[in-house]
């Protein structure tokens, strides 16, 4: 993507359909006369009198309690230096967007227009009582301890520089998972800090808490180390100044055993790396590009552990990893502060967690077969869903132990279970399969690419690196349309109605009619039909000659299914195609099936339906908790269709003992785990949190899934085909762009569990 491109859909992205990332949203009725009378005046006079009487009733009575202040003067964004607080409003509305999917908290960006020290300590004790806690950002060293420490001073509530801490949590966590590797002690290691600034001076202190001393630290700055002997220098440099006989990184670097880089680009060569002790540890943690290249410090050192910021390499420490996190657990005991012990609390659970077995779902994200502790895995990935039930409560503990929480946590078994409840609201399963897809990007044909939208939706997964986009329809329209969008890659475009591909023709409808001709298909017709699109690309996922298609924007679903079923049919050991939508809730993902193929299913077919979803869950990293729906509960309907639901559950307990499925239930037990646990303690979901919903009929299924969409405003994925032959989707009729790049990324996954298959099968 040219910078230019790339500039302006940053721009349209902030600015359409409304300008910002964030916006407030009410969180208790408004519909009536009645709940405004209680919402404002005169029902409001009442929390205004408790909180009078007692201000923490502030936390019981508003939203204070989940409410974090972002606030930066703009003197130190990341990469744009001082560019004042409104041209760094963007970026702390981008830290409040990462409170939210994160962690659950509302961040408000709060830009603060001055550059004195006084002044904005002063404006930021003004206006605390609003927040239950305060987010530092993008501040300027040496202003930016002075602030911090003053503010944790004065306020009572929690106060982090991220910038600061954020770096220094994560990567104290790495480092020490990395000394244990490198079978090192921390008291012990010689270590170089290239850096000086507020996020270098942080990670130097709590290292040192950790046990690292000082006489075996070297920090420099842009002139060099940082000597006793130098003059002028601040307070924070001169806390790590040193008298070793040592000027350059150069010499600093001969012997050591650590090397943290929070400075520039490329500034350690290959030849320091070699000078380095034995097992060296290098976090090169400049952004964008470390201080070494990541491929040629590992060529350099076999036995580095190397972490860096960026996110194409292992080990990426990166601070998402941390503030959310951090600030849900103070924020959930009502912490007076963020002190010593809640961040050494954090690095210790951040870094036991590198060491458990990691989930299935964290494996799938990253394209791994198993991810396990050693130099390529020292910290956790974003990924994981175990961060927010594991962070918090280790900040949570050290807050009560250390004597700061207000609200001691007494059940904490109840407590984990609200945080993976807080968890379920964002778009975690649309990062996971970009995320997933890229890993293998794959040959995906886009019958349809002579639309605008459909070409968009090429362009993005091109640019992305989700797939390898091959283009069906009129070739002059797309090479219009490709200038129109500035998508100047070279491309296969393929016109199926012209002469230019008269050889895939012959050989496609020649195949074709030999499969059909029994049914049917006459060579000629076959020849007709490989004009078609739909027809031809079918045949070519089929021949080898592209690993997936997806189509249907333009066309209704029955016209676009029939040639699919004709050339791709269905998988050996499968009866019935179906196809299951994947909704995206604040509950978090639900599967839903059969959304839009099979019309009235037996009890049998049902039963291969829910198989078949079940593995499309698994597929996605999740245990799949599946109830058959219906609208009797349990044997209360001796009606035919609440029979076939409850034959099909009998089929799966019987052949399937393994899966967790009951049935059959209405929606609201299945989905109410407090209403199914008291009416129907002996179900086997009772107890637990169902994601995929099995529908009695399409009916049902299609219109559930369709007002979710639009009611709701319930991001859809789907309908993701299952039990075909090769990896074919069908989009719903006008679907979006972001509907297409969702699916051309399952269909890539499609083809990369085919392809795993058939090697396992292979035995290669």
């Amino acid at each position: 993507m040219s910078n230019q491109k790339q500039r302006r859909e940053a721009l349209v992205y902030h600015a359409k359909p409304q300008p910002g990332k964030i916006k407030i949203v009410p969180t208790k009725p408004y519909a009536t006369q009645r709940d405004l009378a209680l919402a404002y005046s005169p029902g409001v006079a009442e929390p205004c009198l408790e909180i009078e009487k007692d201000k923490a009733n502030a936390y019981k009575y508003t939203s204070k309690g989940n409410l974090v202040a972002v606030i930066s003067n703009g003197t130190a964004v990341l990469g744009l230096g001082n560019i004042g607080p409104e041209a760094s409003k963007p970026v702390m509305e981008g830290k409040g967007l990462l409170f939210k999917i994160f962690a659950d908290i509302d961040g408000m960006d709060i830009e603060v227009d001055t550059e004195d020290v006084d002044e904005f300590v002063q404006t930021v004790k003004m206006i605390a009582p609003t927040f239950g806690g305060i987010n530092l950002e993008d501040i300027k060293a040496p202003e930016a301890f002075e602030i911090e420490r003053r503010l944790k001073e004065e306020l009572n509530i929690p106060v982090m520089h991220d910038d600061q801490h954020g770096t220094a949590i994560i990567s104290a966590a790495a480092l020490l998972n990395a000394l244990e590797l490198a079978n090192k002690k921390i008291d012990e290691v010689q270590i170089v800090i290239s850096g000086a600034g507020a996020a270098a001076v942080s990670c130097t202190k709590l290292y040192k808490a950790f046990g690292a001393k000082a006489e075996n630290i070297v920090m420099l700055d842009s002139k060099g180390v940082i000597r006793k002997d130098a003059e002028n220098l601040s307070p924070s440099k001169l806390e790590f100044a040193t008298d070793k006989d040592v000027r350059t990184l150069e010499e600093a670097m001969r012997g050591c055993d650590v090397f943290i880089g929070l400075s520039i680009a490329d500034i350690v060569t290959p030849e320091m790396l070699l000078s380095m002790a034995d097992n060296p540890i290098v976090f090169a943690m400049a952004n964008p590009n470390p201080e070494i290249n990541y491929d040629l410090a590992c060529k350099t050192r076999k036995d580095i552990i190397m972490a860096t910021g960026r996110s194409d390499h292992p080990n990426q420490v990166n601070n998402v990893l941390g503030f959310p996190f951090i600030f849900r657990g103070a924020l959930d005991v009502r912490a007076t502060a963020i002190n010593e012990a809640m961040k050494m609390a954090a690095v210790k659970a951040l870094a036991d967690l590198a060491k458990q077995p990691v989930p299935e779902q964290v494996n799938i994200a990253y394209g791994e077969t198993r991810l396990t502790f050693n130099k390529e895995y020292i910290i956790p990935k974003p990924f994981d869903p175990r961060l927010i039930t594991e962070i918090p409560p280790a900040v949570a503990k050290a807050a009560m132990e250390s004597g700061i929480a207000e609200q001691p946590i007494e059940d904490w078994d109840r407590y984990r279970e609200e945080l993976l409840q807080r968890s379920g609201n964002d778009n975690k399963v649309v990062r996971l399969l970009h995320n997933r897809a890229k890993l293998n990007a794959k040959r995906i044909i886009f019958a349809e690419a002579d639309h605008l939208d459909v070409l968009k939706a090429a362009q993005i997964v091109y640019e992305e690196g989700i797939a390898e986009p091959i283009l069906l329809g009129n070739k002059e329209i797309i090479l219009e349309l490709k200038k129109e969008l500035e998508f100047d890659a070279d491309i296969a475009i393929i016109d199926p109605t012209s002469d230019e591909f008269l050889d895939k023709h012959i050989r496609y409808a020649t195949k074709f009619w030999e499969k059909r001709k029994r049914s049917g298909t006459t060579l000629y017709s076959a020849k007709i039909k490989m004009r078609e699109r739909n027809y031809f690309g079918a045949m070519m996922v089929l021949e080898g000659d592209a690993d997936g298609m997806i189509s249907g924007y333009s066309r209704a679903y029955p016209t676009v299914v029939k040639p699919i079923f004709e050339v791709i049919g269905r998988a050996s050991n499968v009866k019935k195609v179906a196809t299951v939508n994947i909704m995206i809730t604040d509950m978090g993902p639900l599967f839903l099936a059969d959304t839009s193929i099979n019309i009235d299913p037996t009890a049998e077919e049902l039963a291969e339906i829910a198989r078949n979803t079940a593995n499309v869950a698994a597929t996605f990293g999740f245990e799949p908790v599946m109830a058959l729906l219906s609208y009797a509960n349990y044997g209360s309907s001796s009606h035919p269709h609440a029979k076939k639901v409850r034959e099909a559950v009998r089929i799966l307990h019987e052949t399937h003992p393994d899966l967790i499925v009951d049935g059959e239930i209405q929606t609201d037990f299945a989905l109410n785990k407090e209403l199914l646990q008291s009416q129907f303690p002996f179900s086997k979901l009772a107890g637990r949190k169902v994601n995929t919903l099995i529908f009695p009929n399409l009916e049902s299924a299609n219109i559930t899934y369709k007002l979710l969409k639009e009611l709701n405003k319930a991001d859809s994925i789907g309908p993701i085909m299952v039990g075909l032959r090769r990896s074919v989707h069908i989009l719903q009729l006008g679907a979006s762009v972001d509907e297409m790049v969702n699916m051309t990324a399952v269909a890539v996954i499609d083809a990369q569990e085919r392809e795993k298959r058939r090697r396992a099968k292979s035995g290669k």
